[in-house]
């Protein structure tokens, strides 16, 4: 099995980072192989809604949106971390997340999806609903924890103190691996589920 991380912050070694470690420690006790993807310092411009992806297969813009697509059609779960920005993600990893989702055309469904995010005091929870919204748009399962996903720290390394924050990152690793598994032995037995051809609508016709 594998697992996608994607490392949201632009400071490659702080909190962010940390908890994501404290995730793969995890991860590797169990046997999972993963990547850490650090996306918070590329130069990422937002999505256009040119749809030119529909035609592509591939955003229309080179950049590391396209060079994490394999890697996520690839991966049986992904975990997507950001600091908080104005009780939000990170612009940068919002906008890989916008064009990533919009221009794979692989069906992610039943790929187990988990966010985290840190900050130094408020704004956690309007963060984590915003990034678990990519999940639940693609038919992929929200991995929970004992607690939201989220752990406390400003400056570098002082995560490291949140022990709740820290336990909160290793029991969403656990549980993330219980479903990874329960998913593919699931898709063993009873394969994935039936899908109806799509309908759009829109409100005004």
């Amino acid at each position: 099995m594998k697992i996608l991380m994607l490392n949201g912050s632009p400071h490659a070694n702080g909190n962010t980072a940390l908890a994501l470690a404290e995730m793969k420690k995890i991860f590797d006790q169990e046997n999972i192989e993963t990547e850490i993807v650090h996306v918070g310092n590329q130069p990422v411009r937002g999505c256009m809604a040119c749809y030119g992806c529909s035609s592509k297969g591939r955003c229309v813009f080179e950049d590391v949106v396209n060079e994490l697509a394999p890697k996520f059609e690839q991966a049986d779960g992904l975990v997507v971390a950001s600091p908080v920005y104005y009780a939000s993600a990170n612009a940068t990893l919002a906008a890989v997340l916008d064009r990533l989702f919009l221009s794979t055309p692989f069906d992610k469904t039943m790929k187990a999806g988990a966010s985290v995010v840190v900050a130094r005091r408020g704004g956690l929870s309007a963060t984590f609903d915003q990034l678990n919204k990519y999940f639940t748009i693609s038919g992929m399962p929200v991995v929970s924890s004992q607690y939201w996903n989220s752990v406390h720290g400003r400056t570098p390394g002082e995560a490291a103190r949140d022990e709740e924050g820290l336990q909160t990152m290793r029991a969403l690793a656990r549980n993330m691996v219980f479903l990874l598994r329960s998913i593919q032995l699931g898709k063993e037995k009873y394969g994935l589920p039936k899908k109806e051809d799509i309908v759009r609508t829109n409100f005004i016709r």
